[in-house]
């Protein structure tokens, strides 16, 4: 693996570790490109805070951080400075005016862990039938790629929806139809390879093979050691293999277009 671009930081308060360990182990297994991508500060009305993301006062000291270690690391490895950021109608373009645009910002990948602008809502992760919810959560998506702000979506198959699996593998097909015309990759996520969550989903994949995405590796690291481990990814490329996706591996994001 020569590039990742799916990599926490301990300020969204459930991952580990300093930045700079992450840099090492990076360089340590030949990582070429490391980007940072911490779940993104994101503007709430009325004092909310969601509380697995930094707070828009930590924002400063983030891409300083970064910024030292790609200065620090020159000429070993290349490092961005980007987020996970979810697509929230309701806030989104605040949010990108008022905190992200004001300090350096290479990339955004949506990573979209809830729905309806996330405040009084379930995660996306819980398990749910309800064809509304998964037709909501497409809908969305699709509008947040359609920003022309974003990289890549990190872990696609995220809904964890049990219900009808006809309609499902149609509104999937929606969302890669979408994706593809845009050229959008998907992100096959390394940590729910690793730690044998309900996603990667087959389902899912098999649409997007059907379809034809480009596809992404992404470690979804929250601990150093999470970056580039062989056995995920030996595990997800016989994965991927065997599916036939078309497996690309970018040397640099798609530029966060301000």
């Amino acid at each position: 693996m020569k590039a990742n671009f799916h990599t926490h930081t301990y300020r969204c308060r459930h991952a580990v570790g300093e930045d700079r360990e992450y840099v090492i182990k990076a360089i340590e297994r030949g990582v070429e490109t490391l980007g940072f991508s911490d779940h993104a500060p994101y503007y709430f009305p009325d004092g909310y805070y969601s509380g697995f993301r930094m707070t828009p006062d930590e924002t400063e000291k983030y891409v300083g951080s970064l910024t030292e270690l790609r200065e620090e690391f020159k000429g070993q490895i290349n490092i961005y400075i980007g987020y996970e950021m979810e697509y929230y109608p309701a806030y989104f373009k605040r949010t990108l005016d008022d905190i992200i645009s004001k300090y350096e910002c290479d990339y955004l990948i949506l990573g979209q862990h809830y729905i309806d602008n996330e405040i009084g809502q379930a995660p996306c992760s819980r398990p749910t039938d309800d064809c509304d919810r998964l037709t909501k959560y497409v809908d969305t998506v699709t509008e947040g790629i359609n920003t022309g702000k974003y990289f890549y979506i990190a872990h696609p198959d995220v809904l964890n929806f049990v219900g009808d699996r006809d309609f499902y593998r149609e509104q999937i097909t929606r969302l890669c139809a979408a994706a593809k015309r845009l050229g959008v990759p998907l992100e096959y996520n390394l940590l729910g390879v690793k730690e044998g969550r309900f996603y990667p989903v087959d389902d899912f994949w098999n649409v997007v093979a059907a379809v034809g995405n480009d596809v992404i590796l992404g470690c979804d690291a929250h601990c150093p050691d999470d970056v580039a481990r062989a056995d995920s990814i030996d595990n997800a490329k016989k994965k991927i293999d065997a599916l036939g996706l078309n497996l690309i591996e970018p040397k640099e994001p798609v530029s966060f277009a301000r």
